[in-house]
Formats: C-alpha cells, structure tokens, sequence
C-alpha cells in the first residue's frame, strides 16, 4: 500500500532539493556588494523622505470593503446562470430576492456617500 506513496515523496524530495540547490547557488554566485543604497527601502527611484508610514482615510478601506463585497456577491450569479434550467421559477425568485437585497445594499451605500471620491 505504501508504494503507491513513494513516487509522490520522491516528487516532494526532487522539489526540496532543487529549491534548496537554487538557493544555494544564489548564495554563492549572488552579488554580496552591501551598501547604504541597497539597503533603504524602494520608492519609485526616489529617495525617502519622511516617515515611512502616513495615515490614511477610511474612505480608502471602505470603497475597498465594498468592492470586495459587492465583487463577491456577483460571483454568485455564475453558478446560477449554469443551473437555471434545473432551478426554474423557485431559483429565478430567489435570484430577484437576492439581487433587490443586493441593490438595497448598493442604493444604501450611495445615499450614505460611501462611493464619493474626494
């Protein structure tokens, strides 16, 4: 039973020792030249100035949630659209239901300014 298993380590063992080999070589043969230059972090090829962090606005994290939120409610509608015939009248309900709750969301969302870019 076991052998059924061995070329599946065998794959994992030959992956680990590749891996660990092209380490190694980048190691070895790598660029080992340090400097003050390679060692500040990369700002589009401008030097840092300032703090490296800012605060942001919420606004920011909130179009994003949304985005997030209404992208994967729509992802929804794939599974759907493929099973309708076999869903039929009860599956097109539910799929209204579902998109008048999701434009309720959306509508509450613009009324409440979340989709205003200042």
């Amino acid at each position: 039973m076991l052998l059924e298993y061995i070329a599946i380590g065998v794959m994992i063992f030959v992956a680990t020792l590749i891996a660990f080999i092209a380490i190694g070589l980048g190691e070895l043969f790598g660029p080992k030249k340090k400097s003050a230059a390679k060692d500040t972090p990369y700002e589009s090829g401008m030097n840092p100035y300032g703090e490296g962090t800012r605060r942001m606005p919420v606004r920011f994290y909130l179009i994003a949630v949304l985005f997030i939120l209404f992208d994967i409610e729509v992802v929804f509608f794939l599974p759907w659209a493929i099973a309708f015939r076999q869903l039929g009248l009860f599956g097109l309900i539910e799929m209204v239901v579902f998109i008048v709750i999701l434009l309720i969301g959306y509508v509450y969302a613009w009324k409440k300014g979340a989709l205003e870019w200042e």
